[in-house]
């Protein structure tokens, strides 16, 4: 069952590139740019939602009655044991999969529930994976132009000025013609979060993006993705078990279960923006990552503890 999940998450990029690629909207002025509205945009509404894999045969519950409220433009993070649901949820709003009870909403719009259980997949919700998917093949430049090119949102000549210029803006406007494999995989991954950007996104929605890093490289990376917050205001739902990058990044940190996925404990952060790394010292970022490793560790055992059972 496990294998099957992982097999469905490996692909969802390419399912999330085919889904641009059947969006046909109208062609836009040529001066359109990253959306830097003061409009707030992007509140997701989870409601009792529950999912169960297979229920006619293994019968798999990854999440239980989940229930979370994210404002427009904030940025949510949400830790838990691993395997216990966290994904699951995400690809739920991506649209990826269905949801078994309950309701999904963005911006009071219904995404999924009873009668549509599973969400349209859509460029207004963008996904960026841990382990990637630039086509190899093409530049950063002709990776982030894209999605606006073949939604024919932009001519091919407008995106690549449009995907050059906000490539330049997140610190890549000297590898703009550079192939994925002949850059970091920092460069490569700011590359993926400007793709997703240059769609116009209400929410991004992340899956521990920058978990195989190592800590300074992660740290470019916080750095890079708070000035791009900083410029957009973009609701972002971000999925990480680091909780120093959890406090550090967010406004709240939501705590789920171990398996299946329920809503424990949500953190406020109310640390001042903008943040730097000085903030990590301070006593108040202390007191919180005391708190949140406390509840993260409760589950943390649970869910060792029931690893064990399954093994005997």
């Amino acid at each position: 069952m496990h294998c099957k999940v992982a097999e469905f998450t490996a692909h969802a990029g390419y399912q999330q590139v085919k889904t641009l690629m059947n969006m046909t909207p109208p062609l836009r002025d040529e001066r359109a740019t990253m959306n830097t509205s003061t409009t707030q945009r992007g509140a997701l509404s989870i409601r009792n939602v529950t999912k169960i894999y297979d229920p006619e045969g293994v019968n798999v519950m990854a999440v239980d009655n989940c229930s979370m409220e994210i404002a427009a433009g904030e940025v949510c993070m949400i830790v838990g044991p691993s395997g216990c649901g966290k994904t699951t949820l995400l690809n739920a709003i991506a649209g990826f999969h269905s949801i078994t009870h309950g309701e999904i909403f963005l911006d009071d719009a219904l995404l999924c529930g009873p009668s549509k259980p599973k969400a349209e997949q859509a460029a207004e919700r963008m996904v960026v994976f841990q382990h990637g998917a630039l086509f190899p093949w093409k530049t950063l430049a002709e990776n982030v132009a894209y999605g606006p090119t073949v939604q024919k949102t932009l001519r091919k000549k407008q995106a690549l000025e449009k995907a050059r210029d906000m490539l330049s803006e997140s610190g890549l406007g000297n590898v703009v013609d550079k192939y994925p494999g002949e850059v970091s995989s920092g460069m490569a991954r700011r590359a993926e979060i400007v793709r997703a950007l240059i769609n116009d996104p209400k929410v991004l929605l992340l899956d521990e993006p920058y978990r195989a890093m190592d800590a300074l490289t992660k740290s470019i990376m916080h750095e890079s993705l708070l000035e791009t917050y900083d410029r957009t205001k973009v609701t972002i739902f971000f999925i990480t078990h680091d909780l120093e990058e959890a406090i550090f990044l967010g406004d709240k940190v939501h705590v789920v279960t171990t398996r299946p996925c329920q809503l424990k404990k949500t953190v406020s952060v109310d640390i001042p923006r903008p943040r730097s790394y000085e903030t990590q010292s301070s006593e108040q970022f202390r007191l919180l990552m005391d708190e949140v490793n406390e509840a993260v560790h409760e589950e943390a055992i649970k869910a060792f503890q029931a690893g064990e059972r399954e093994m005997a």
